[in-house]
């Protein structure tokens, strides 16, 4: 698939502390009720319907593509490999928990969205040991040119081995999501989404050796890492 921003332009303000893309309005992709589902609740056939929004007309840097069908599995898991640079990373989907962040995950890997793309920060702070990936323009800024709902129950945790999903807001999840490397203190307003292998705790391991530069500081924090991660594709096992 062609992976093309709609233009070139500055970052303005697009990079908050673990955020992606925006939407166009607050209502957009919201999540229905509090099950966390993000869409109609779980049917007796393990489905749900996701109310997927539109991306941000304003921002230049999503990637056009169609969202998922609206009706989703919500049962079970899946699993995406990913081989990086550093070594291959098996991440479990949970389906039933955050059906809707999953499914989404699956269609972009699909589509090959994710192949050749940089991870574009590490955070090695006290309280946040993150690597955060899942943009195709490498700024921070890209996604989809659809948002997901963010499927939270407040109840969310966000320790070592966690993969959850990056937003700019509530009901604003895209492509980007952060794959944890060390327990980390955030409030439960992400999208948990699934969890990481040990041989992939192991890569992000050396990814946080290897530090990053420092050009997010002090805000929203980290920086590139040191020693570039670029994922080289993301297969549905």
């Amino acid at each position: 698939m062609s992976r093309r921003p709609r233009a070139a332009a500055g970052l303005t303000g697009a990079l908050l502390a673990l955020s992606a893309c925006g939407g166009d309005s607050a209502a957009e992709g919201r999540q229905d009720g509090g099950n966390g589902s993000g869409g109609d609740g779980a049917a007796a056939s393990g489905t749900v319907t996701c109310a997927w929004g539109e991306g941000s007309s304003a921002n230049p840097y999503l990637t056009e593509v169609a969202p998922p069908e609206d009706v989703v599995p919500a049962a079970g898991t899946t699993d995406l490999r990913v081989a990086t640079n550093l070594g291959e990373l098996t991440v479990t989907l949970d389906r039933a928990a955050t059906p809707c962040a999953a499914a989404s995950l699956v269609h972009l890997s699909e589509q090959d969205f994710f192949d050749d793309t940089a991870c574009h920060r590490e955070v090695d702070s006290e309280g946040l040991q993150v690597l955060q990936c899942g943009d195709p323009t490498g700024t921070g800024a890209g996604g989809p040119t659809y948002t997901s709902p963010t499927e939270v129950t407040g109840e969310e945790t966000y320790p070592r081995g966690t993969v959850a999903m990056a937003n700019s807001g509530q009901g604003f999840d895209g492509s980007q999501f952060f794959l944890v490397w060390g327990d980390s203190r955030l409030p439960p307003a992400y999208t948990v989404v699934g969890t990481v292998d040990e041989a992939g705790l192991a890569v992000l391991d050396q990814v946080a050796v290897n530090g990053n530069d420092g050009s997010l500081e002090p805000s929203p924090g980290g920086g590139a890492p040191n020693v570039p991660v670029t994922i080289e594709s993301v297969t549905v096992a």
